[in-house]
């Protein structure tokens, strides 16, 4: 197998954090071009041991040669963090990750929506009593949503968040969370509309800021 090579993303990112008009790539006031430090094989070993899963390839590559989350895409990367003994990620919709649940597979692998189906909210004109019972009722059902082997990787704004399939059938494809206005779950595509892997989906990123602070 071809080894993964993440040795250009520090330079790279010191480069767009020193460019007069980094400020204009969108998030990069949440990570400010930082990347926590790389995680040590140990440390790679024991939180793969405590999710029983082993993280796909890139991925795991990008932790020990790069590291363990910052900058990245839309607002950056969750960072893993160890907290006493155990690990977590850290970030703005982290915890929809199922920890417990990272080694079931992640059964799909085309877009599905669990609001499909769901009513519109009611009128003003029904009253609060009404719109108060719809929100109950829709919080419930994004409750009941379930999504083993999901890894969630940042969040774009709005509740808008893309994840990493770690377990299943897609594993090492990205998947965008769009529940925030029932839009469901949809694999993120490439330019050439297929999937991306996180090597694509995060060196994408990466170029598009790096012609975002060089445009005229």
């Amino acid at each position: 197998m071809t080894d993964i090579d993440w040795s250009d993303i520090r330079p790279r990112l010191a480069a767009l954090a020193a460019h007069p008009r980094s400020g204009e790539v969108f998030g990069s006031g949440g990570h400010e071009w930082v990347l926590e430090p790389a995680l040590t094989g140990p440390e790679l070993a024991d939180l793969e041991a405590q999710f029983g899963v082993e993280l796909p390839a890139d991925y795991r590559a990008f932790l020990r040669q790069a590291g363990r989350g910052g900058a990245g895409p839309a607002y950056g990367l969750f960072p893993v963090l160890r907290k006493g003994d155990s690990w977590r990620w850290s970030g703005d919709g982290a915890d929809l990750t199922e920890t417990a649940r990272l080694a079931e597979p992640f059964p799909h692998t085309e877009a599905f929506n669990p609001a499909e189906g769901f009513p519109e909210p009611p009128d003003e004109e029904e009253g609060e009593d009404a719109e108060d019972a719809y929100w109950e009722e829709h919080t419930r059902m994004l409750a009941e949503v379930s999504t083993p082997g999901l890894l969630y990787l940042c969040h774009l704004g709005c509740a808008y968040r893309e994840a990493l399939v770690v377990s299943g059938p897609h594993r090492g494809v990205m998947w965008a969370d769009d529940m925030a206005d029932d839009g469901g779950y949809r694999p993120v595509p490439d330019t050439d509309g297929q999937p991306q892997t996180f090597t694509r989906w995060y060196r994408t990123w990466l170029d598009q800021a790096e012609a975002t602070v060089s445009k005229p």
